[in-house]
């Protein structure tokens, strides 16, 4: 359960809901938009760290190739982080970077299906990280009652659900009938909803986060959202993290758009096309992440 951190849900979820998924080959991917989002996350960390002073261990729920599990370690030079995900290429990314970073010797993985393979773990958590990994899970709120149950006493829970969704483009691009990402949006509900109703064990509840965790008897202590604000003219990697998230919902949703979407699509990912993300000057990424924290009773 590769965590997204990574651009709007379009191609965050591709990643998720196939097992036939070539890790490795997503591997690299998965790190550009991470390192993207590196800003924002240093801002929710900063935030945690006044949350939740001092953990012993600092888990990170479907960490993915381990950007932010990185980030954690960065931000709590005290504590042991455990990298924890579905994918062990993924989770080789993850040593591999801590490796580089210097951290290695305070750095541990765990590869298994949430929330089951918390059971794995040795001690309780301080810190549990979960972004957008709950909502691949069919019983959501079994997941937080699993992740709240491997909390020790006054462990926080931060959570990375919900959010706004990323914003590349302006609203009339010359192409195409303007107004095409608000369209998006609104065939990625449709397709999101439908994904998570097939999921394995699927319960539907109101994703009030706060009301979730309290029902598992966790202490809500703040919610808040960070931004990502790179304006055009945009960087490079910011471009291919466009590139990338456009061509996943071309693949993704593709067959619900209507034609003249579906071929504004078409020129946007193709890099023949001056018209395209490739090409274009007015690209940038707007988007927010929105953190909700709750404690474990003491």
């Amino acid at each position: 359960m590769a965590n997204d951190h990574h651009t709007h849900h379009q191609h965050a979820h591709g990643h998720h809901d196939h097992t036939d998924i070539d890790w490795a080959e997503m591997a690299p991917m998965l790190e550009d938009q991470a390192e993207l989002y590196t800003p924002l996350y240093e801002h929710a960390m900063a935030w945690l760290a006044k949350r939740q002073t001092e953990p012993g261990l600092v888990v990170d729920a479907g960490s993915g190739p381990g950007v932010v599990s990185c980030l954690l370690a960065d931000t709590f030079p005290g504590a042991r982080v455990v990298a924890v995900d579905g994918s062990e290429p993924l989770l080789e990314r993850a040593r591999e970077r801590a490796g580089r970073l210097g951290v290695a010797d305070r750095f541990g993985t765990l590869a298994g299906e949430l929330p089951g393979v918390l059971d794995d773990l040795d001690y309780p958590a301080d810190l549990l990280w979960a972004s957008w990994s709950v909502h691949h899970l069919g019983d959501q709120k079994a997941a937080l009652a699993a992740f709240a149950a491997r909390l020790a006493p006054g462990g926080t829970l931060a959570l990375l659900e919900g959010s706004l969704p990323t914003r590349y483009l302006p609203r009339d691009i010359g192409i195409g009938r303007p107004g095409l990402q608000a369209r998006l949006d609104a065939v990625h509900e449709e397709w999101f909803t439908e994904m998570r109703a097939a999921l394995p064990g699927y319960v539907d509840e109101i994703e009030d986060w706060a009301a979730l965790m309290t029902s598992v008897g966790l202490k809500p202590t703040g919610t808040r959202s960070f931004l990502l604000d790179l304006p055009a003219p945009t960087t490079d990697r910011a471009r291919r993290c466009a590139v990338t998230a456009f061509t996943r919902m071309r693949d993704v949703l593709g067959e619900r758009l209507d034609a003249d979407d579906r071929a504004t699509l078409d020129r946007l990912v193709d890099p023949d096309d001056k018209a395209s993300l490739h090409h274009r000057p007015d690209v940038f990424v707007l988007t927010a992440r929105t953190v909700h924290t709750a404690v474990r009773p003491v």
